[in-house]
């Protein structure tokens, strides 16, 4: 079984970006973030075309969260990080797809810092903790899949102190991974790559994509009912290199 991530950055835009690498990829359950659509421009008719069901929830201009399952349909279970009726921000979904639940997340990216947009970055992933932690106390297998807005240690970004300021990076938001991930966690990529760098974001900006100036922001996490299952994991690069490609590439796992 092949479960994947996906910051797709604007989904309608990158749609022929997105069928080719689903195409090309087959993964059997897909988590897309950054949406960029409301919930009746998702292009469902043309995702059902290439054999994929599909629940979202979507937002105007920004955000937006979507699960695709290959030949089958998501059995919808959440639309939004419980913990603050206030928050109206498309950003968390989880539906249940062959045995396994799997969540999409679009983490808040909390710039500028310090500020209320970091504020709401640390309180989102107090949310999160606090809701991954319910998951893992039903001992099922659990996938919480996509950008988290955090490089989580100085391997998953490229030399530089440009990004020094950036919430990113700051040492609040890697504290709040490493709390997450300290529930008992695995992260898939760096389970099977424990030593490669394995960028999944590239900036537009400053020839970033060409120099491999990247950062490994979107992750894989798996519940310890899932992780002996874990038999390979990767990156689609190539991806980011297509013709009016998203700023992030595809992040997959196999499960035996």
């Amino acid at each position: 079984m092949k479960i994947a991530t996906f910051n797709i950055n604007n989904v309608n835009r990158r749609l022929p970006n997105l069928l080719a690498w689903l195409r090309a990829a087959r993964p059997d359950v897909v988590a897309l973030q950054e949406l960029k659509a409301t919930d009746n421009e998702f292009p469902i008719a043309a995702i059902e075309k290439a054999g994929y069901g599909a629940v979202w929830r979507g937002q105007k201009t920004w955000n937006g969260v979507a699960i695709l399952a290959r030949k089958a349909e998501p059995v919808l279970t959440r639309t939004a990080l419980p913990g603050d009726r206030d928050d109206d921000e498309a950003r968390y979904i989880e539906a249940a797809v062959k045995g396994i639940l799997v969540a999409s997340i679009y983490l808040p990216n909390g710039n500028p810092q310090p500020g209320p947009k970091f504020d709401y970055k640390l309180d989102w992933f107090r949310r999160l903790r606090a809701h991954a932690g319910k998951l893992l106390k039903q001992d099922i297998p659990v996938v919480l899949a996509g950008d988290y807005n955090v490089a989580p240690n100085e391997l998953d970004i490229y030399p530089t102190k440009s990004w020094d300021k950036d919430a990113l990076i700051q040492p609040k938001s890697r504290a709040a991974f490493k709390a997450l991930m300290s529930q008992g966690w695995t992260d898939a990529i760096r389970a099977t790559h424990p030593s490669k760098p394995m960028f999944t974001f590239w900036d537009y900006k400053r020839n970033r994509w060409p120099r491999d100036a990247g950062l490994r922001l979107d992750h894989l996490l798996l519940s310890p009912a899932l992780a002996p299952r874990l038999a390979r994991a990767g990156v689609d690069r190539v991806v980011r290199g297509e013709e009016g490609a998203s700023d992030h590439a595809p992040v997959w796992i196999v499960l035996r």
